[in-house]
């Protein structure tokens, strides 16, 4: 397909679709009729040899092939908009409201006592909020605009979300500096005959490694287990527990709790930490400044492109 054969009223139509799921929102928003919002989604349907949209009691849900096309589509849209708009800059200190952000117990340790005090440099209006990303209404909460981003592997977070990766990062053991492991290597024998403390992640990404582990056939004496990873220091300061955790919170535990980390010996995939929004704000000038704040000051150099899942 060339571009010539399609228009570009016609994208921004199946944009609004992936957002709204209702025509009769859809024909609202672009102030024209239902009929005419029908008769371009058949044009489409034509044009790209799929329904894109069926209609369900839910309203109108992308197919398969329609989700793969809402990253390409959304980021041109986003790109043009932005070039036709150059003239209007956001203004960071015009701010006054408070952004909320779901995060883990991890990305709070990790992620806000930087972004709260370059926050308080640029936007001193602005005020953070931060909520669980376990919740089970935080893709409603993103689609109402009561959380503006998110943060983590969340893969619960598919169609109608734009993502982009933030970073990727390997697994490591955390043990206290002196501990019988504290050596140069630690070998995957040393590692099942340690005593560990496994911190029990569920409805996140990192409740996978534990599987992982068990998979991969490696046996381990776990000593205690917690819920959540804002102890973790705390604990392997005053103990020879062993912990598997990521390296950005081993790196940030390190000195404040007198630990050291190693690579792991069981081969663990790198887990990618993915910055989430709905597409409702994919467009929003505030929106579009925050996001490049997080990646401004926690972004790998060698960032995905904006994709929508």
């Amino acid at each position: 397909m060339e571009l010539s054969d399609i228009d570009l009223n016609q994208l921004v139509l199946f944009q609004q679709l992936m957002v709204e799921r209702r025509v009769s929102r859809v024909a609202e928003n672009l102030g024209i009729t239902q009929p005419a919002v029908s008769n371009t989604l058949a044009r489409l349907r034509r044009q790209f040899g799929d329904d894109l949209f069926v209609r369900t009691p839910q309203g109108m849900q992308p197919t398969p092939f329609a989700e793969q096309l809402a990253g390409p589509i959304g980021e041109a849209l986003a790109l043009i908009h932005g070039g036709l708009n150059q003239h209007s800059r956001f203004d960071p200190a015009s701010v006054q409201r408070s952004i909320t952000i779901g995060m883990t117990d991890i990305g709070e340790i990790i992620f806000l006592p930087a972004l709260l005090a370059h926050l308080r440099q640029v936007a001193p209006g602005a005020t953070l909020t931060t909520v669980r990303t376990t919740t089970s209404t935080l893709r409603e909460d993103m689609e109402a605009g009561k959380v503006d981003l998110a943060i983590g592997p969340l893969p619960q977070l598919k169609a109608g979300f734009f993502q982009r990766c933030l970073f990727r990062q390997r697994y490591v053991c955390l043990f206290r500096q002196g501990h019988a492991l504290d050596r140069q290597r630690l070998s995957l024998a040393d590692f099942q005959a340690a005593e560990h403390l496994v911190i029990v992640s569920a409805g996140t990404g990192h409740g996978q490694v534990d599987a992982l582990i068990r998979r991969a056939g490696v046996q381990r004496h776990m000593r205690l287990t917690v819920p959540h990873f804002v102890s973790v220091g705390h604990i392997l300061q005053h103990t020879d527990l062993v912990a598997t955790v990521t390296e950005r919170l081993a790196d940030r535990l390190a000195a404040p709790f007198g630990l050291r980390h190693l690579p792991h010996p069981v081969d663990l995939p790198d887990v990618a930490i993915n910055v989430f929004w709905h597409a409702k704000v994919h467009r929003s000038p505030m929106h579009q400044w925050l996001r490049g704040l997080v990646f401004q000051l926690f972004g790998d150099d060698q960032v995905a492109a904006v994709s929508a899942s």
